[in-house]
Formats: structure tokens, sequence, C-alpha cells
């Protein structure tokens, strides 16, 4: 680690610097623990999270069976509902009926469903709505009481890097898988294996449209041999496609599909916003080459089974340029393959990744001799993220004076932060995460694939820092499923205090110390700055639980 003389952070601040970054947040005697412990040891030991005991939130996520299951058995315990209606429309066409789904999703027209059906409709509807909740509501428990904190940090990063929106047709079905199999056990790994584990991920594959990406009809196709599909004529191998086609959306071999072709969404975000960035020097004949690589690499029944196949009858099997590259002719998974080596070895995305990162942890006027020298970690490294990360903590700009309190929470870090600080329990109701959602970022529910903003701009203006303040007084209410001021470890102590004292107190507790003189009138007053009826919302509260509301909504506790 690099040497303390050079930090311009005083040794408190570095503590406190590290828990708002590497963390999210102090839990009550955090500081001690890694002042006692020294800064430097602790964020080590952070960085090889399989050697922390994380038993306490192992143990809650289990009561979530959700997150174990795979996309099959999960479409098979938790319908989704637009398949039932899929289903009873062909239910009624095989009996004759020419049935229109109305726009009320409750009625077909010219049937309407029976009590059963209906019964049978609600129920899916109820069951896929809890599915993402528990998945939402394990989330924030992992980041509220989990001890590998750097891990799930991280985790919260490529999983908005690598955005998927839960709202996309059987998207959320394939959500736990993707956590758990793509992007948990690679978040502190190697980034070539994320980037291959998110573009095998069904999540990834459905959310931008590559499973249904097929060659397109005057290209040569994967080579076919005469004993498959008909023969080795034209009129065989498009036989082969559609049914290849078919069977991978799960539908009738019998019926006539409607068109397929090239798809280049993925093939585009690859470049722009996975890997190279949207200055990366790439050309739209390149978002082409890689699309035709990726074509064949589809979901198997997404409605049904959700696990990734490559069909070769689907895949663009002629020569391609990308980036300079020649892919041969007459290869099949291997076009893939090769584009993510090119993309993940590319310097300009070891340039993009290093200013995210940098962004991420430091400020969001990112340095730009720390990028180059994460960029350089990543080159050298093979682009190993812990590596990258171990640059970023030994800098000295991570603990100068311009990166310390630099960032502005989001809506997530914020809510979870101001949990841990209070030593609150996990929340096994959708509560928690339905106030995340309130304040402008709901779990997995960012539609476009650029993720949430990373800069502070985009989360602070007049209406959200009200928003702030009251979830805040939210808190100190104990309206938050877990979080009790009179279970809190400073709270008995505190409220047994002289008014003073304990706003004295309140901003060593829960601002670490530091408030403006602003910040200081505003707790001594009891008075929100924010509300049109300070006063009459004030009677809501004790003073104790009013000065700790305030200070959670306080500016010095919306900076990390």
């Amino acid at each position: 680690m690099s040497v303390q003389s050079t930090r311009e952070q005083t040794a408190d601040e570095q503590v406190k610097q590290a828990l708002n970054r590497v963390a999210f947040g102090a839990r009550p005697g955090d500081a001690e623990r890694v002042r006692a412990m020294g800064v430097d040891t602790w964020i080590e030991m952070q960085l090889s999270p399989q050697k922390i005991d994380d038993r306490a939130a192992d143990q809650f996520v289990a009561k979530f069976p959700v997150l174990a299951m795979s996309p099959a058995e999960l479409l098979k315990d938790y319908p989704e509902p637009n398949q039932l209606i899929r289903e009873k429309r062909q239910e009624l066409a095989r009996n004759g009926e020419t049935v229109m789904r109305d726009s009320s999703g409750g009625k077909l027209s010219g049937l309407d469903m029976t009590a059963a059906d209906s019964m049978k409709f609600k129920k899916a509807g109820r069951l896929s709505r809890q599915m993402l909740i528990e998945l939402q509501t394990a989330k924030v428990a992992r980041a509220v009481i989990g001890d590998r904190q750097l891990e799930e940090v991280m985790v919260d990063f490529w999983e908005n890097h690598f955005t998927v929106f839960a709202g996309k047709g059987p998207e959320r079905y394939y959500l736990g898988q993707y956590e758990r199999d793509a992007i948990r056990p690679h978040a502190l790994g190697k980034f070539r294996d994320l980037l291959g584990a998110v573009a095998k991920s069904p999540a990834m594959l459905y959310y931008l449209d590559n499973w249904e990406s097929s060659v397109e009809a005057d290209r040569p196709a994967f080579v076919v041999r005469a004993n498959r599909g008909g023969g080795g004529n034209a009129r065989g191998r498009n036989a082969m496609m559609r049914n290849a086609r078919l069977e991978a959306a799960g539908r009738d071999t019998t019926k006539k599909p409607r068109p397929r072709g090239l798809n280049e969404n993925y093939g585009r975000e690859l470049m722009e916003l996975h890997t190279l960035g949207v200055d990366g020097g790439y050309t739209q004949a390149d978002v082409v080459s890689a699309a035709r690589a990726f074509t064949g690499w589809t979901v198997e029944k997404p409605r049904e089974d959700g696990s990734f196949v490559f069909r070769p009858a689907l895949h663009d099997a002629g020569e391609k340029v990308f980036l300079g590259h020649t892919l041969k002719a007459n290869r099949g998974i291997e076009d893939g393959e090769q584009v993510l080596d090119i993309v993940a070895t590319a310097p300009a995305t070891a340039h993009f990744i290093a200013t995210k990162l940098v962004r991420r942890f430091v400020s969001d006027s990112t340095p730009p001799e720390l990028v180059d020298r994460v960029a350089t970690t990543f080159t050298r490294t093979d682009g190993d993220i812990r590596e990258c990360l171990r640059t970023i903590f030994t800098s000295s700009e991570f603990f100068s004076r311009a990166a310390y309190k630099a960032k502005v929470k989001s809506p997530f870090e914020l809510v979870v932060s101001a949990l841990r600080v209070v030593g609150a329990k996990a929340d096994s109701t959708p509560r928690t995460a339905q106030m995340i959602a309130k304040l402008g970022e709901p779990l997995y529910g960012h539609l476009a694939p650029n993720g949430y903003p990373e800069r502070g701009d985009a989360w602070i203006n007049t209406g959200a820092i009200l928003a702030r303040i009251n979830f805040g007084l939210v808190v100190a209410a104990g309206k938050v499923p877990g979080a009790s001021l009179a279970e809190w470890t400073d709270g008995a102590q505190l409220q047994a205090l002289t008014h003073g004292a304990q706003v004295d107190g309140v901003i060593h507790s829960i601002l670490g110390g530091e408030a403006s003189p602003d910040t200081r009138k505003v707790l001594e007053s009891g008075v929100n700055p924010m509300a049109s009826d300070s006063a009459s919302a004030a009677t809501k509260l004790n003073g104790f639980e009013n000065m700790v509301g305030l200070a959670l909504g306080a500016p010095e506790f919306q900076r990390r």
C-alpha cells in the first residue's frame, strides 16, 4: 500500500473516505475497527472478499428461494402472466375462435376468461411481482448488513454498467441467474471473464434482442450437413433456420414465423457502453460485423427454459472484418468469442473502464493521471479488476483533499448508508426498495442500456433534496422496517443528553463529526429548511427523532 505521508487527508478522514467509497458507509463501531486495524489493512481485506465471513447476509438472503432458482424453475413456479394469455389464445384458436387480447389484459375478445382463468392470471401476476420484490429486497439487504462491502459495491457497479431492464418481457426471470452466475463471480476478477459471462447471459441476450438475431437471407449460414434440415441446398438450409428460430422462441415449428434477420443492438452497446466507449474508434461497419459475429447466440425457449444456447443454423458464417481484424469464414461460436477477445484487450477499453472506476471511487472530475495509471494496470494485468482497484486505493488521488466528500450519493447509496449508520437490521419487506424507487432509482428498473447516472449533478435538484430530507425523517420515525432509534447503539445514550449535547452527538455519530454552521443551526432549531410548513412537520416526531432525520437529510450526509 502507499505511504501514509503522501496523503492529504488526515488519519480520521482516510477512515471515513474508505468506509464511504470502498463500502456503503459505516455501521456503528466500523470507524473504530478500521482505525484500530489500519485503513490499508482493511481495504486489502475487502479486496479479498472470499476471506471474509459473511454468514449473516448469506443466511438472510437464503430466505428468498428465487435467488437460487434457474430461469426454467422460475418460469414453472412463477408463471409469466402474458404467457398465460398466449396459451389461452392458442387454446381458443384450436377451438376455432378468432381472438384478440383486450387492452385491459383480463378479457379475450370474443370470449371472456372463466373464473378459473381469471384467478390463474391474477395469481401469476402476483407471483411474478413477488419474484422481483425478492430480488430487490435481497440486493438491499446484502448492501445494508453484508460484511463483504467492496464486493457488494462492485456487484452494484457492474450491474449498472451491464444494465438490463426487469420490465421487458420475461427479463425478470433471468435476473437472479444474471447476478449469481455472470456478475457476482467475476466482480473482482478478470474483465474478459466478466464480459464473456454477460455476453452469454440470457438476461443480456434477451434485453438487447440478440437472442433473435440471425444471418440475413443473402449471407452464408454455418455449414449444414446434408443429412440435417433436408439437405445442404438453400431450401433445406432455410427450413432448418426457420425451425431453429421457432425452437429458440418456444413456438410451433409448423407455422410460418415473422421475418427475422440481423439485430445490431448488442453489437453496438458492446462497444459503446460495455467496452470501447462512444469515442472508442469503431464504425458502423464494425457494429454490423460484431452483430454478425453474435448471430446464433440465443436463448433456449425464453418463456420455458431460459438458458444460453448457440444455434449454428442462425449464425452468419461469412468472413468479417472487425476493428481491423479478419474473422475467417466457416466458423461458429468462435466469431463472437474473438470479438470479445478483441474489445477486452483494446487500449480504448482499458481507458474507458479505468475512467468509470475512477469516477465511481474518486471523483466525477476524473484525474487524468490516475485514469492513465489504472488503464496501464488494466492492460498489464490482462484486465484484472482487483488490481485496477488496488491502483486506485493506493493512489494519492484517492486520499486527496479534492476527493474527500466529492461524490453525491445515488438514491441506492443514500438509503443503504442511512440504514447502516443507524445500525438497521435487514428489511425482509419491499418497503426499503420502494423508498429507493421513490427517490428515483428503482432497482433493475432503468429502461435504457446506459445505466443510472454516475455523476452527482444528475441526482440533485430542489425536489430531490426535499425528498431526501423527508426520507431521513421517515427513517428517524421508525417507519423503515429494521431501523429503530431505540435499538440504535448510540440512540439511547444520546437521548439521555441535554439538547446541545445531543446536537454534538448526532453530528459525531451520523455526520462523522463534520457539520457546517448552517447544518448545526438546522439541527439545533429542528426546523426543516425545505418544508413549506416545517413547524407542523416537526411535530410528527419528537425532538431527538427530528434531529436525527434532519441529519440524515443534511448536505454532509448526501455526499460520500
